[in-house]
């Protein structure tokens, strides 16, 4: 059952890793998860692949022209889900009762992935999700998700989800998550300093839009979490002034935004870090929503309906396998928990049942 009494402090950040360098990055957030514990927040977001950092190469010449310098070392420091340091990331919102929403480059074989994993505040990963379609250039570095990784969990601070980048940009995607009563939505960001101001496209003002749309059409609060670019960023990719120049500078445009669409929070500088924070009262999505539920009562079922594949993918079906669809299943943590299903009727969104919750490996945390 979806409800809106619950009252609580968010948390989202702005802030640059230590690029390629996933060690002391961890050791950033956890710095800022005990910052946002101490101001009372109960859930904090971080930026699109904080860990180890955004790779911006890949846009300052030809992919290929990046890749001796840069591709081997981006894939050391990219963490499996079983990293030791996600488990220092999970230590860190269990001692400091906080949920977290982090953003990293995830390793898994030799592919990489632009993952989000989502941690509760007793340290259990509740999902763990991937980038549906990187963008552009970031396709010669990063694979793919599925339709597994669209989707929405039920937490203490109520139903939340989580998107990277122009994700926000994919109108099914976002009436997918819209229809399974998404009500804290994490926008994660790179800073989008790249090519201005010649790419309006690329811009935090755009991106700033697009993510406030987001909470204005699914009526629910987001966290816009993003990186900056500063001078650290110049020096750790740019060879040239041209490098300089495409790279660009700060890009930050962290906010909170309510279910109406305003913002919450004073934004920082673009090439300031920080955390913002904003109380957030789900009552007011159900204010909003008297207007406009875009998968309720201001939609057409009998006009439009979204077919929607849910079901994870791994890269190899056996015969054995046919009879047991859970063998279709890409590798995950046994600590990820499925979202609910939604209970549907035929005349409703065509929206399949989501997979069935996996045990919990609370005992990880202690060994």
């Amino acid at each position: 059952m979806v409800t809106y009494t619950h009252k609580f402090k968010a948390a989202t950040v702005q802030a640059e890793p230590i690029w390629f360098d996933a060690a002391a990055t961890v050791e950033k957030s956890i710095a800022l998860i005990q910052e946002a514990a101490r101001n009372h927040a109960e859930i904090i977001a971080f930026p699109e692949v904080f860990i180890p950092g955004y790779p911006y190469h890949i846009w300052l010449d030809s992919p290929f022209a990046g890749m001796g310098k840069f591709a081997v070392r981006y894939h050391e420091q990219s963490l499996p889900i079983d990293s030791p340091f996600i488990v220092r990331l999970r230590d860190a919102a269990r001692a400091n009762k906080i949920s977290v929403v982090m953003g990293f480059s995830e390793r898994d074989g030799g592919t990489l992935y632009m993952s989000q994993i989502i941690i509760n505040e007793q340290g259990n990963i509740v999902a763990h999700r991937r980038k549906l379609k990187p963008t552009h250039v970031e396709r010669t570095v990063f694979g793919e998700g599925d339709g597994s990784d669209i989707a929405v969990y039920d937490m203490a601070v109520g139903r939340v989800g989580a998107l990277n980048c122009w994700e926000h940009f994919q109108t099914l995607t976002k009436y997918a998550m819209y229809a399974m009563h998404e009500q804290i939505h994490v926008a994660a960001w790179p800073g989008m300093s790249l090519y201005q101001p010649e790419v309006y496209a690329f811009s935090a003002e755009a991106q700033s839009v697009a993510t406030q749309m987001y909470a204005m059409e699914g009526q629910t609060f987001v966290l816009c979490a993003t990186q900056v670019v500063t001078k650290a960023a110049h020096q750790f990719f740019c060879e040239s002034p041209m490098h300089e120049k495409l790279i660009g500078y700060g890009g930050g445009f962290a906010q909170i935004y309510g279910p109406d669409g305003r913002a919450l929070a004073d934004r920082l500088p673009s090439d300031a870090e920080g955390i913002l924070y904003a109380d957030i009262n789900l009552a007011e999505i159900a204010m909003a929503k008297q207007a406009a539920d875009p998968v309720g009562h201001y939609s057409r079922r009998d006009v439009f309906t979204l077919l929607f594949n849910d079901q994870p993918l791994g890269p190899v079906k056996r015969n054995k396998d046919i009879a047991d669809a859970s063998s279709f299943e890409r590798a995950l943590p046994t600590a990820t928990a499925a979202a609910p299903g939604l209970p549907l009727n035929a005349s409703d969104l065509q929206i399949p049942k989501l997979p069935s919750a996996h045990a919990s490996i609370e005992s990880e945390l202690h060994n």
